[in-house]
């Protein structure tokens, strides 16, 4: 899978404002652009301008889908939260040993940020950071929906720990305090990584086992 820098910068280039796709693709073609406006210029720093030059089109195809930068920026943390909580549930709720599954789940974790970065980088900068006391009512019920998504994506973490204290694959920790050291590690991600024009899947596999095997060691009984 390609790293997430590698989506186009111009996200849009190929298609204007009568773009040939269907909605959806359209829709995507929009937030994508404005993932890579986030990621380079912060919250803050960008506009619906901003999002349209990197979609290479004018800003009436953006607020043909969304009125808002705040609305784009939601947007951008639901589906990115929709696609982390899909792929990371099955993991987290296996039959396997709860030491396995951590170390899938961190595996796959790190993957999804390399492969995803303005998507996940955007959904790291922290909506309540950026947005708290400047939103609407209905901005606000949206909000609660996305802090409750990035609940039951910790909750994840926070349940395979406690399984993994009480069956003794780790040692006596607060499964809650353990799940935000773990989340702050991989995470921290999106600060640090950014991926060479001849990166390897074999330099993005060995980041992510070096990074699952760190959280394992962090949390496993000693022999």
């Amino acid at each position: 899978m390609a790293a997430g820098t590698r989506t186009r910068t111009r996200a849009g280039s190929a298609e204007r404002d009568g773009a040939p796709h269907g909605p959806d693709e359209n829709r995507a073609e929009v937030l994508r652009a404005a993932a890579i406006a986030f990621m380079a210029h912060g919250y803050a720093a960008t506009s619906i301008d901003t999002v349209a030059d990197a979609l290479g089109a004018t800003k009436g195809r953006v607020y043909y889908y969304y009125r808002s930068k705040t609305d784009l920026f939601f947007d951008i943390h639901r589906q990115a939260m929709t696609m982390n909580l899909s792929v990371m549930r099955p993991l987290a709720t296996s039959a396997r040993p709860p030491r396995d599954r951590l170390v899938s789940m961190a595996r796959t974790h790190a993957m999804l940020v390399m492969d995803h970065l303005p998507t996940q980088r955007v959904l790291n900068q922290g909506v309540e950071l950026h947005l708290s006391g400047r939103t609407t009512a209905p901005q606000r019920e949206v909000l609660a929906e996305l802090m409750a998504m990035r609940s039951q994506f910790e909750r994840l973490y926070i349940d395979v720990l406690a399984e993994g204290v009480a069956s003794g694959d780790f040692r006596a920790l607060d499964p809650r305090l353990g799940a935000k050291s773990v989340l702050g590690a991989l995470n921290w991600m999106t600060v640090w990584y950014n991926p060479r024009p001849d990166e390897s899947a074999e330099t993005r596999d060995r980041i992510a086992d070096e990074l699952a095997t760190f959280v394992l060691h962090a949390v496993r009984a000693a022999p």
